[in-house]
């Protein structure tokens, strides 16, 4: 770029010794400068391409800036709302979606959020740290629902334990026929028999059929028809006048609520034919409880990842004999939540009176205790199914509700293997970190044991839909625990005063 200027610099020297040599001469006429021409386009080229480069390099910094603020600001925010709500332990560190709080006037902010472990895919496992000095293997099972397996979640020992502690308190049928009341509950209800009709009609054609029947019955009595036992009341009642083996409206009104359960105790039952065939307890895991009940509450806890408040509010551990010929069809432990209907754990705090009671159980963690010679096997029968239909669970002389016929024809089965455990999610979320829709995939069921005993235990972890009646129910029982811990605290000084003054007399 300097070579044109020398050029110059060089003609200007030249013309001005010229000049001097011969003054006296006219002087030469100025010749016009010749300008080297430059090559603009590779200057600017260069220039545009550095501009260029540092505005990306500008941009990608911001973008990465952006990410991180984000990441660390949801973060902090999300374990922030945790600690607010409840108190857990400092070893589990939790994350999970922020929640804006709900104005003043709805009630408690909503400042608590449920994790949910993410199962990845079907055969995946991952570490997790559930005892000191251990570390045991998850295996996702399915993805709807999501159910994992744990192997030796608990020892030898510790299945010991439970067993005999059941046998030492004592274990009672579990007897799931309701001998009446539908009548009554018809009448709180206010439903006419049309009401009733459409409600059972799953498919709205205007007759039920034998599988709308049975679905209602099994749920409702506790007792499990087949389509030879409907057939059968159908004759007995004489309500099926054209014998089609389905019931118009007209037939339906001549029936009442109770016919059916009516009908079949005056037949008599037989155990095979109950909903479910066992004899259970339940054990407290509370202060002051076995040692290996607490510490069983604790390790699932840490399993679930929910706050220990939850856990510690939930029902007792729930200890299942299975004898040989023993069974569960398939059912869900949590019914669907309608605005009608209120959970049992939180009734106390639900301020209304609803006909419509469910248990409201967010998580089953199912553990086995011993090992079942053969049979006893946990079903999942629509586990990963791509569609969920009622009505195809009972088509083609196949019920894949019926545990003692049809258990080989569910997608997935679990052998009971002593020690392991198994858990799964009765509800989906909301999408903001609280109970959603009930997960119809949860259905499951126990295959009957054609040999042997089998021993099983249920904690359930209980969360209302409600966030609002959940966080009245856990402010009461503070309450409560409160009132207890101070009137035993007066009561302690009362005692000590007492004692010093027998002492001084």
């Amino acid at each position: 770029m300097m070579e044109p200027q020398d050029n110059i610099e060089e003609d200007d020297t030249a013309s001005s010794s010229s000049s001097s040599s011969s003054s006296s001469s006219p002087p030469p006429r100025a010749l016009p400068r010749q300008r080297a021409s430059l090559q603009k386009s590779s200057v600017c080229s260069r220039s545009y391409f550095m501009v260029v480069m540092v505005f990306f390099h500008v941009y990608i910094i911001n973008v990465i800036a952006l990410l991180l603020y984000v990441h660390y600001n949801n973060g902090s925010n999300a374990i922030t709302a945790n600690r607010d709500f409840a108190s857990r332990d400092s070893s589990h560190k939790v994350t999970g979606p922020s929640d804006p709080q709900t104005p003043a006037d709805s009630g408690f902010p909503r400042n608590m959020y449920l994790p949910r472990i993410e199962g990845i895919r079907v055969g995946h496992v991952q570490k997790v740290s559930l005892v000191p000095g251990k570390v045991h293997e998850m295996k996702t099972l399915s993805l709807k629902p999501l159910l994992f397996e744990i192997p030796e979640f608990l020892s030898e020992e510790e299945c010991g334990v439970v067993v005999r502690l059941a046998q030492l308190k004592g274990l009672m049928e579990s007897q799931v026929m309701v001998p009446e009341g539908q009548e009554e509950l018809n009448q709180q209800l206010n439903l006419s028999p049309e009401e009733i009709f459409n409600f059972l009609d799953l498919n709205q054609d205007g007759q039920l059929q034998p599988h709308e029947i049975l679905t209602h019955s099994r749920v409702r009595d506790g007792i499990w028809l087949t389509s030879e036992n409907l057939k059968e009341i159908y004759d007995g009642l004489k309500v099926d006048q054209d014998g089609n083996g389905l019931l118009s409206l007209e037939e339906f009104g001549r029936l009442k609520s109770d016919a059916f359960q009516r009908f079949l105790l005056q037949r008599g039952v037989e155990r095979s034919q109950l909903v479910r065939n066992s004899r259970h307890t339940w054990l407290y895991q509370g202060q002051g409880a076995h040692q290996v009940l607490q510490d069983l509450r604790k390790r699932v806890t840490h399993l679930t990842r929910l706050p220990s408040s939850l856990v510690e509010l939930s029902e007792p551990l729930q200890v299942v004999r299975y004898e040989q010929g023993g069974h569960y069809h398939a059912h869900h432990d949590s019914g669907p939540v309608y605005p009608e209907t209120t959970c049992t754990h939180t009734l106390l705090a639900a301020n209304t009176t609803s006909p419509f009671q469910t248990s409201c159980r967010y998580i089953t963690v199912l553990f086995y205790l011993n090992n079942v010679e053969e049979g006893g096997e946990t079903t999942f029968p629509v586990a990963d199914n791509r569609t969920y239909e009622e009505a195809s669970l009972i088509q083609n002389d196949v019920d894949l509700l019926d545990t003692r016929k049809h258990c080989d024809k569910g997608n997935l089965r679990v052998k009971p293997i002593k020690g392991t455990a198994v858990f799964w999610y009765n509800y989906l979320s909301d999408g903001r970190g609280w109970v959603g829709e009930q997960d119809e995939y949860s259905l499951h069921g126990g295959c009957v044991v054609t040999q042997g005993t089998k021993w099983v235990a249920n904690n359930w972890i209980n969360v209302d839909p409600d966030y609002q009646r959940q966080a009245r129910y856990q402010q009461f029982v503070s309450q409560q625990q409160e009132t207890q811990e101070q009137e035993e605290l007066i009561s302690e000084l009362n005692s000590d005063q007492h004692v010093e003054r027998h002492q001084d007399l």
